[in-house]
């Protein structure tokens, strides 16, 4: 799922046998995983979920992985407690799902979270990075909350309004060329509109032959012919939060 004009479950893929490396906490109404890095550090990045939630491992890889880059990667459940799309359930129910699950209704969640990150884990410096659904909600935020230093929206289109576009930070938009969610049309209109409107550093970046969820839901050791962009979308996730954090 990733266009809220159209929404449609999308494959789980490969779902990676990983426990990671932090732990679970509760943080007011919501719970979170969070991984802090080795040496101490006050740079922060939220990372959100796709439609399968926040305990999905292959997410979790990625929330450790940002951690042994040098920050703190927290990865909330921004579900609130309602159960994560799953992989057997009816697809005719898609729809009805997601309206009590909105991507960008999430602000409550990103207050409470960044609030923990400052006062429990002394962060002075926000990122934020979503996966498909959490692409979405990545995309919102940084229309939001200008602490939010940096974004990276991995496969995740906004509906098509004028009013979403003036992005308060720089923000990486994430593709996969041969996506059957979010077309290519949809990719180049969201890059047209962000030249008109927005005043700040984007990049919308399309990966050659790439499916939806190569980011995170594709196994570099088990997709060779794909290893080669996997890795360099997950250089280039790291690269824009290094420049802009």
């Amino acid at each position: 799922m990733a266009n809220e004009a159209c929404p449609c479950p999308c494959d789980i893929g490969d779902k990676f046998e990983y426990g990671g490396l932090g732990q679970e906490v509760q943080i007011e109404h919501i719970k979170a995983y969070v991984c802090k890095p080795q040496s101490s550090s006050d740079k922060a990045i939220i990372v959100i979920q796709d439609i399968f939630g926040w305990k999905l491992p292959n997410t979790r890889y990625i929330v450790d992985m940002l951690a042994a880059n040098g920050y703190i990667a927290i990865c909330p459940d921004f579900f609130v407690g309602k159960e994560p799309w799953n992989p057997t359930d009816d697809r005719a129910t898609f729809a009805e799902w997601l309206k009590t699950r909105p991507a960008t209704k999430t602000n409550k969640e990103a207050e409470v979270v960044l609030k923990y990150l400052k006062e429990e884990c002394n962060a002075k410096k926000f990122g934020i990075v979503g996966f498909c659904w959490g692409g979405i909600a990545t995309h919102h935020l940084m229309l939001k909350y200008p602490e939010l230093k940096a974004g990276v929206s991995v496969y995740g289109i906004i509906r098509d309004t004028e009013d979403r576009y003036n992005l308060l930070n720089p923000t990486l938009f994430i593709f996969g060329e041969k996506d059957p969610i979010i077309p290519l049309e949809q990719v180049t209109i969201l890059e047209q509109k962000l030249k008109e409107h927005c005043e700040t550093k984007f990049e919308v970046k399309v990966y050659p032959a790439q499916t939806h969820g190569f980011v995170h839901r594709k196994r570099e050791d088990i997709n060779a012919e794909d290893k080669p962009l996997i890795e360099e979308a997950r250089r280039d996730m790291i690269t824009w939060l290094n420049q802009y954090i």
